[in-house]
């Protein structure tokens, strides 16, 4: 079995390579990965099924995420051939200028190198972090959890044959199938080779990659996302938007988690708000005037706790604010820099609440289950960071790219 270090140092020959092609041929390879994906559909759904029989005591949530049903198997091929289809991210003027002395200088995009993503459960993670490394003429190395085994070597093997077919480096993706601990342990000492490590998973995972390891980390943590509802806001909208914010699924990061409404607007729509979601199944939690207004019965009280919590559930926590900078006061604390919204017909109230919400992604009438790579017109994304440094909020091909000074004279000299 070939070592960690190993794979890594193939990973950097192979991304030397790799970053002399051009983006013409890592697009025909993506187009290809989406071809030998189709091909092995049977393979596929059968290794999934396998892993998933495997795994008996998972929990509802987990083994949602972990099974490639039709629509996920979908999903997969097409951010594959939508990923080949943008335009390639390597090699943009991002800034120039010609200088007194005649010296032509610009900035521009270059890959990252060798990229390591650790993630849980999601086999289509697989073929979307290949999809976005090469798109940005990186090489990748896959870690996927052991629960997603099977799934993960069937799609990672149609890869690297297709990269291969296309005149790639067959090593520029690579799937550790090492399931004990010691592996992630291994992948996080190789700094000599990968420049970037990308964790995909709980708080735990990520703070185990960020304590361990000495490379460059692109942190996901909570996803506690938060509604306003303003006090001019629409009830109809408010409803359909929280809804689908809270309930299209429930057990993924830019899903709803708070609902903050507005004192001058609870009365007439916080009721038409909770019905709404009880009928969908969602616990709610709620404040002292949030329950006050829709009964004790119907709204179970709220503790400290719920407002920092990430539940990942069908369970939605309440509370009535007075005003917009209450709503914004509670998202500074309680807010984990993911995606925050507010519902209003003002654009003033709108104005003042995107600049002012710390947040990757702040939304205007629109559901939080939007900011993500597909619907912000990315196409496949490795991630959302909610870190400030490098990349901000959906991780795509253009923020797995770093940038490198080009300055061209004529016998220029310092003076």
């Amino acid at each position: 079995m070939n070592t960690i270090e190993e794979m890594c140092g193939r990973a950097k020959a192979a991304y030397q390579i790799l970053r002399s092609l051009s983006g013409k041929c890592r697009a025909q390879a993506l187009d290809r990965m989406a071809g030998k994906v189709l091909a092995r559909r049977e393979a596929i759904f059968a290794a999934n099924a396998a892993d998933l029989a495997a795994a008996p005591e998972l929990t509802p949530a987990f083994r949602k995420r972990l099974q490639i049903t039709d629509k996920v198997f979908d999903y997969i091929v097409d951010r594959l051939r939508e990923a080949a289809a943008l335009p390639d991210p390597v090699g943009r003027v991002l800034e120039g200028r010609t200088m007194p002395s005649g010296l032509q200088v610009r900035k521009v995009s270059v890959p990252m190198g060798v990229v390591a993503i650790i993630y849980e459960a999601r086999p289509n993670v697989t073929t979307d972090a290949a999809a976005v490394a090469l798109k940005s003429g990186n090489a990748v190395i896959l870690k996927g959890g052991s629960e997603s085994l099977r799934t993960n070597r069937v799609l990672a093997e149609a890869m690297r044959e297709a990269a291969a077919e296309a005149g790639l480096p067959a090593d520029c993706v690579q799937l550790v199938e090492r399931t004990d601990h010691g592996a992630v342990a291994e992948l996080l000492k190789q700094e000599r080779f990968i420049d970037l490590i990308i964790p995909r998973g709980g708080k735990g995972l990520i703070k185990a990659v960020s304590e361990g390891t000495r490379i460059p980390v692109l942190k996901h943590y909570d996803g506690i996302c938060h509604q306003y509802i303003a006090e001019d806001a629409d009830t109809e909208m408010a409803v359909k938007v929280v809804v689908n914010s809270k309930c299209q699924r429930v057990e993924v990061c830019n899903a709803l988690e708070t609902l903050l409404v507005d004192s001058k607007s609870a009365a007439r729509i916080l009721p038409a708000v909770a019905a709404a979601l009880r009928e969908k199944g969602v616990e709610l939690r709620g404040c002292p005037e949030t329950r006050a207004i829709l009964g004790g019965e119907a709204c179970a009280e709220a503790t400290e706790e719920d407002w920092r919590t990430e539940y990942l559930a069908p369970i939605l926590s309440i509370r009535v604010v007075h005003g917009i900078g209450e709503a914004m006061e509670h998202i500074a604390r309680y807010g984990s820099g993911h995606t925050d919204g507010i519902i209003t017909s003002s654009l003033a109230l709108a104005e003042r609440f995107t600049a002012c919400v710390d947040s990757a992604s702040v939304l205007v009438n629109a559901s939080t289950r939007l900011s993500g790579g597909g619907d912000y017109g990315m196409g496949a994304v490795v991630g959302i960071s909610t870190g400030k440094l490098h990349a901000r909020g959906p991780v795509g091909p253009a923020e797995l790219c770093s940038s490198k000074w080009i300055a061209v004279g004529d016998g220029t000299l310092r003076a």
